[in-house]
């Protein structure tokens, strides 16, 4: 960042300036820093502890110590300069990005990660101090939305989990122009409001949370039977990559006064704070697909909003500017933490308060920086000026990586099998949202283990849809991608996390019932499936007890309503149906619980089959993953392999028809 003459700043007339180094290096200055912070939050709640068992407060200490590290950056700019300082910051974040491609998981890719999240922070507080206000909105959203498009076309895999030479020169590419960027972008006299340095921790939050996840969008929570789902994600992906692209026009075309006369730009603002948080509030209560649009779009008019008075600011922010944005990050840390921690801790009011709260937060900046902004107009006599007109060629410039994206997610559903005969293999894992031992995302290794066990049905827990806790991936989609089955999701906690069925048997009927919470934070359901095994018809519930001793004789019951009476084919004799109860229970063969489930006519076969113990994997002391069976079902064959995929080790039981 080289250093140029105090001089008038003079937003440009028309569209981006060559070289426009400045935004190259916030667009990808952001996504490196939101691919360390997607490794970095999953790491602390596997890594440095385990979530459910270390204590929030021990983690959130941990976290925060890393945000407020950046905050040394203050003084050490006094001494140096704002722009070593971010330089400085921008080459450690580089460094680390670059390391986390080759980690192999365990505390080197906890530290490497927790590094890279306060050099990320120094490099933006660099950034505030130098970087012309006029590049900074787009900047920003693009990077957010650079961000979430490479992660949709990646199929919500990012390229720190993948392995070989491909994953490597994308990385190396990006560290490369970044770096590059950096170099060349010149320091600026009038950079951005503190406002919109502030605001950018927010947006992070916001943006993690709803930009960028098709699980929000393709009416996917509740079942998906591969008919509709695939056309229903596709087009979901497309919007979203639509709306990520609007998000970049509307920050860079309002901070440039494009669109509306400068008289009205107040009116616009507010709107955009209105719609952003009407948006987060939908989608908070349930509603899908057109609040995560409205959220994206809203998202990057507030950016823009946010940055309308650099064009007219008549001193330099710098000083403030850096410490709003190390400021701002801290309100993301704490969302994130109140947020996901209500799902082991009881907060006193429900954790939707918190993006809403935030989205909020955002839309006062905006009200406030607009009504500065007017102000500052109406005393340089420019109020009312005309305006300029938006470029619409932004539409077809979105289109080509809108349709590349949904195709490249496309997932084909597979054809239904049926069986001839009277056996079956089941699998029942509670994945750890799909994180091994090691803290790496394993999703395509669980698939690819699970595949040599040619499983006909495969029963999951702890299963995420798009936490941005846990990186925002959709796990289900991949290893049923993996698996070439049909899923069926049954929210639990919330709507992207929860229990699921993989099978290509027909399904005969499938449903969820929410289990009691009694007492207990994190929320719990029972997934009832009737499938088709030859010319029978088998009973599953399929669950994850968070409370065992209160949801138990909810499960027993359930079990009992799916043993009601059926008649096997070429009978006119009714006969109760087969029931099979699985899941991770909570609860090992000698507690009182077990025996409230086996007077629902339930047993354990896996006691005659070797007793494997299953928690903790990587040394099993007892079993609270089961498979309990009734009358009718015969186990002829159980395991507990030893794979590094979870802290829970898999069940596999090969089962027969009586």
């Amino acid at each position: 960042m080289t250093e140029t003459a105090r001089q008038p700043h003079t937003p440009p007339a028309r569209g981006l300036s060559a070289p426009s180094w400045p935004l190259v290096m916030l667009v990808t200055g952001v996504m490196l820093l939101f691919d360390v912070v997607r490794v970095f939050l999953p790491s602390l709640i596997t890594l440095y502890g385990r979530a459910g068992e270390t204590a929030p407060e021990s983690m959130g200490m941990y976290a925060a110590l890393w945000f407020v590290l950046p905050f040394a950056a203050v003084p050490a700019a006094r001494l140096a300069s704002p722009r070593i300082v971010g330089a400085v910051g921008a080459v450690a974040l580089a460094a680390a990005r670059l390391c986390l491609q080759a980690a192999d998981g365990g505390t080197p890719q906890l530290l490497l990660a927790s590094a890279g999240v306060t050099a990320g922070l120094v490099f933006l507080y660099g950034c505030a101090r130098t970087t012309a206000g006029t590049w900074v909105p787009a900047g920003l959203i693009g990077g957010l939305a650079g961000s979430s498009i490479l992660h949709l076309a990646l199929d919500r895999m990012d390229l720190v989990w993948r392995d070989g030479p491909l994953p490597w020169i994308a990385v190396v590419v990006l560290c490369a122009a970044f770096l590059w960027s950096v170099r060349l972008s010149p320091a600026s006299p009038v950079p951005a409001p503190a406002a919109v340095w502030f605001a950018f921790g927010p947006m992070l939050l916001l943006a993690g949370m709803y930009c960028g996840a098709p699980a929000v969008l393709a009416q996917d929570t509740g079942q998906h039977s591969g008919q509709h789902g695939a056309p229903f994600t596709a087009l979901a992906v497309v919007l979203q990559v639509a709306a990520l692209c609007a998000a970049v026009v509307c920050a860079w075309t309002t901070s440039l006064g494009v669109r509306t006369p400068r008289s009205r730009w107040a009116s616009w603002d507010l709107a955009a704070g209105l719609f952003l948080v009407a948006g987060v509030a939908a989608a908070e209560i349930g509603v899908q697909g057109l609040p995560a649009l409205v959220t994206t779009v809203a998202l990057g008019a507030c950016a823009g909003a946010a940055g309308r008075q650099a064009g007219t600011a008549a001193e330099s922010t710098g000083g403030r500017a850096g410490v709003a944005a190390l400021g701002g990050m801290l309100v993301f840390l704490v969302g994130a933490f109140l947020y996901y921690a209500a799902f082991d801790t009881d907060l006193g009011f429900p954790n939707a308060l918190v993006p809403v709260a935030v989205a909020v937060l955002v839309a006062v900046l905006v009200a406030v920086v607009a009504v500065r902004a007017g102000r500052r107009h109406r005393a340089a006599g420019i109020d009312g000026q005309a305006a300029r007109r938006a470029p619409r060629r932004w539409v077809l410039i979105a289109l080509p990586p809108a349709l590349l994206t949904g195709l490249l997610t496309w997932q084909s559903p597979p054809a239904t099998k049926a069986i001839t005969g009277n056996e079956f293999t089941l699998v029942a894992y509670n994945i750890r949202m799909g994180f091994g031992l090691g803290g790496r995302l394993d999703l395509d290794r669980i698939a690819a283990w699970a595949a040599t066990r040619r499983p006909d049905v495969v029963l999951m827990s702890e299963v995420d849809r798009g936490w941005l806790l846990n990186g925002g991936h959709d796990d289900l989609a991949r290893i049923a991608r993996g698996l070439g089955m049909r899923y069926y999701f049954a929210p639990a906690a919330d709507r992207l996390w929860g229990d699921a069925l993989l099978t290509n048997l027909p399904v005969a009927e499938i449903g969820s019932t929410r289990l009691g919470r009694h007492g207990y934070p994190t929320g719990a359901q029972a997934q009832s499936i009737v499938l088709k095994v030859g010319d029978h018809e088998v009973g599953i519930v399929n669950t994850h007890l968070q409370e065992p001793r209160g949801q138990a004789p909810e499960v027993a019951a359930i079990a009992r309503r799916l043993a009601a009476t059926s008649r096997p084919p070429g009978t006119g004799v009714a006969a109760p149906r087969p029931v099979i109860v699985a899941g991770d229970l909570n609860t090992t063969p000698s507690d009182p619980q077990m025996r409230v489930l086996e007077a629902a006519g339930l047993s354990d076969p896996l006691r005659a089959l070797g007793d494997p113990p299953t928690s903790p994997a990587d040394a099993p002391v007892r079993r609270i993953d089961h498979v309990l069976i009734s009358d009718g079902l015969t186990a002829v064959a159980a395991d507990a392999p030893r794979v590094p995929f979870s802290d829970h080790l898999p069940l596999v039981v090969r089962l027969r028809l009586d």
